[in-house]
């Protein structure tokens, strides 16, 4: 028996490299970035919130999310770069960007079951693109201030008639979000009536603030009376326990649409299209919900879209969008004649 203990020793030792290789082989493959199923996404949303959506898809689908943030200019300029060479797999981004990248021919046709389900008025006519949520901007009242008043402010035409009232918005110059209040009102008016009702609320406004959410936090801290802020900054806001109440303006106001498109010549298209898919779904919503985003969901089946009165936000009847041109025009009328001018 002696003679054969050091074969079986040879034979033990053998099966124990075997079963040991085959671990570290295991190990190794899911340790390395080749093996496991990835895509790239270009995206001008706030970094926390990309980054959330991401680690969240990545637990659920085992697909690594690699977010690019990027500002909408330089999203639009990288995509461009690398047209005969696609990287991107992804952009989510706001419908005003992906307009410019559907019209520059940067994103593809996509559509599925999930997709289907978002109505028409916040996607692509073509689906290039679909939107997953949406901000509309409101008023954001100071409560004790609204108890001076014999009637709270509910139309735009209602603010500048408000005595002594202390107004609070985000300079269109800083965020998009914020000058699609006037590229709007100026598309449903006319360039001469928007301008002149900015000119109304000029002498009245104590900030034009230089982030989101500035003007939600400057009322709930009693700085200022009434933002003109984004409704999902003012929930957050409220939710943190400032005193601030919501009007939704009863003439219409703008919404600001987040969506997501399947890049051009995207080398992942299938996995891209899940994560779009995805997007679409409560899932992504609680995400944004923990990280404190209260937007309201495009999918009419969300189970979050009855925390919201959907049909009390009306927007403004715009007969026709403006062109990037006529919008870079208009920004530097406003400029010129309304945020440097006399209060």
């Amino acid at each position: 028996m002696r003679r054969y203990l050091p074969l079986l020793l040879i034979s033990f030792l053998l099966v124990v490299a075997a079963v040991a290789g085959t671990f570290l082989a295991g190990q190794a493959s899911r340790q390395n970035p080749e093996s496991v199923k990835a895509i790239l996404v270009y995206t001008s949303l706030p970094v926390e919130q990309a980054a959330a959506l991401a680690q969240e898809y990545e637990k659920k689908a085992g697909v690594r999310v690699n977010v690019v943030p990027l500002a909408a200019a330089d999203l639009l300029a990288k995509l461009q770069l690398e047209k005969s060479a696609p990287r991107a797999d992804v952009v989510l981004a706001g419908s005003a960007t992906l307009d410019a990248a559907q019209r520059a021919k940067l994103l593809a046709e996509y559509a599925s079951v999930e997709t289907d389900i978002i109505p028409g008025r916040f996607c692509d006519e073509n689906d290039f693109w679909t939107g997953l949520w949406y901000d509309p901007v409101v008023f954001a009242a100071n409560r004790d201030f609204l108890k001076k008043l014999p009637q709270a402010p509910a139309k735009w035409a209602d603010l500048p008639g408000l005595t002594g009232v202390r107004l609070v918005m985000t300079d269109f110059l800083v965020a998009d979000e914020a000058a699609n209040l006037l590229y709007s009102m100026a598309a449903a008016k006319g360039e001469v009536e928007a301008l002149a009702y900015m000119a109304k609320l000029h002498p009245a406004i104590v900030q034009y603030a230089k982030f989101l959410a500035t003007p939600s936090r400057a009322v709930g801290l009693g700085e200022a009376d009434i933002a003109i802020t984004a409704q999902s900054e003012a929930i957050r806001y409220g939710k943190d326990g400032f005193p601030l109440q919501i009007i939704t303006p009863a003439d219409g106001t703008v919404i600001n649409i987040t969506g997501a498109g399947l890049a051009a010549g995207a080398p992942r298209a299938a996995e891209a299209g899940r994560f779009i898919d995805w997007l679409t779904g409560d899932e992504a919503q609680i995400v944004l919900r923990v990280n404190k985003a209260y937007m309201i969901p495009t999918n009419p089946e969300s189970v979050y879209a009855k925390d919201y009165d959907a049909k009390k936000v009306l927007t403004f009847p715009v007969k026709a969008a403006l062109a990037p041109e006529q919008k870079s025009k208009l920004l530097d009328k406003w400029v010129q004649t309304v945020r440097l001018g006399p209060r």
